[in-house]
């Protein structure tokens, strides 16, 4: 059978923004589908569908503007929002176009148009070529490729049930490592703490030299792929430099959250970020290790500041009470740590290069249904 492009028969009606609209479900309103919602699978939005592109259960919304953009799903009745579209083909049923376009994301976000927030291109949706049979060999084709991808999903559910699995095995790997510890200490009373240097473009004169950000500090290890430079001078140097075994800690964005700096080479540190050295002969990773539990507890939340973004502030870093143990203790809790969350992350790196393998393999379903691979 001859394929034809689908522009051809592609009927495409771009949503609107609403002239009113709520939180709430009330009398004469209904669900507002966004680019929210699409990505989320979650309506928070609702309107009277004023001006609106109205779209009933079942009908083939696409992502026209964003990161997303190329991404299909079926729609609720309501309305179609301004960043999304409906299509439908004529002589194409509703689920047979669907898999069509899903199969095609790949290519239709990577080739988005724009500068700034990027688009869907249009014209390359309309170039895809596909075959039309007759309905019922479209709906044959539907019924096949939904039942190999509902396998496909109830392999995902219990890669994604271990993958939850292993983040509650993780939290009760640091519980049972810190109950035992009755002592406890506030951390300022066994460290010494700095803030590190304000970033002032226009004020800061010196050596241009890289430095850590708050996003550069993730939990347990640094991300230095994108380290930017601020102007130090030579006095300021021993000031905000980070040396090996330092605890950094976060400030803001995400109060709390460490690492231990494990590199020979130091490195400099902007004012977000809190250096800390133990005076004690302490190992950081205990530390470490007890703020990232704590932090999954809600434990660090009493010590944060601020109505709306939460900050650990030097002051109240201080404050923050930790177990305390000999050294030797100390060096045995982090060894079976690591041991039992090392084993953690081996499980979880086979789960997500399994979870890749199944997203591979449902690209390949949809591109073999359509090209007669598959009946």
């Amino acid at each position: 059978m001859q394929q034809i492009e689908l522009g051809t028969i592609l009927k495409i009606e771009k949503g609107k923004k609403p002239l009113n609209q709520s939180t709430e479900c009330g009398d004469g309103m209904l669900p507002y589908v966004d680019i929210q919602a699409f990505e989320k699978g979650e309506i928070n939005n609702y309107t009277d569908g004023v001006k609106c592109l109205s779209c009933k259960d079942g009908d083939i919304l696409i992502v026209c503007d964003g990161s997303r953009s190329g991404l299909v799903g079926k729609a609720i009745k309501g309305y179609v929002g301004s960043t999304l579209a409906k299509i439908s083909a004529e002589g194409i049923l509703n689920d047979y176009l669907f898999y069509f376009v899903q199969g095609r994301y790949a290519l239709l976000n990577t080739n988005r148009k724009g500068t700034g927030t990027p688009h869907l291109k249009m014209e390359l949706l309309k170039a895809q070529k596909l075959v039309v049979p007759s309905l019922e060999k479209q709906q044959e084709i539907v019924s096949h490729i939904e039942e190999l991808l509902s396998q496909l999903d109830s392999g995902v559910e219990i890669l994604n049930k271990i993958k939850a699995q292993l983040k509650v095995y993780r939290q009760a790997v640091l519980k049972d490592s810190f109950q035992g510890i009755d002592k406890q200490v506030m951390i300022g009373n066994i460290t010494d703490s700095r803030l590190g240097k304000m970033l002032d473009k226009e004020k800061n004169t010196g050596i241009p030299r890289k430095y850590l950000r708050n996003v550069n500090v993730r939990w347990l290890k640094f991300d230095l792929t994108d380290l930017l430079e601020m102007k130090i001078e030579e006095s300021e140097v021993e000031k905000y430099t980070i040396k090996k075994d330092d605890l950094v800690i976060c400030e803001g964005g995400e109060p709390g959250r460490c690492a231990v700096w494990e590199n020979d080479e130091s490195i400099f540190y902007q004012k977000a970020i809190h250096r800390v050295r133990f005076t004690d002969g302490s190992n950081p990773k205990f530390y470490m290790y007890y703020l990232w539990f704590a932090a999954q507890i809600g434990g660090l939340r009493p010590y944060f500041t601020g109505t709306g973004i939460k900050h650990l502030t030097g002051q109240s870093l201080c404050k923050v009470l930790v177990p305390t143990a000999e050294r030797s203790t100390q060096d045995k809790i982090v060894m079976n740590i690591e041991e039992r969350l090392s084993t953690c992350d081996f499980i979880e790196k086979m789960v997500d290069d399994a979870l890749q393998r199944v997203n591979a393999l449902r690209q390949s379903i949809l591109k073999k249904s359509f090209e007669g691979g598959l009946l």
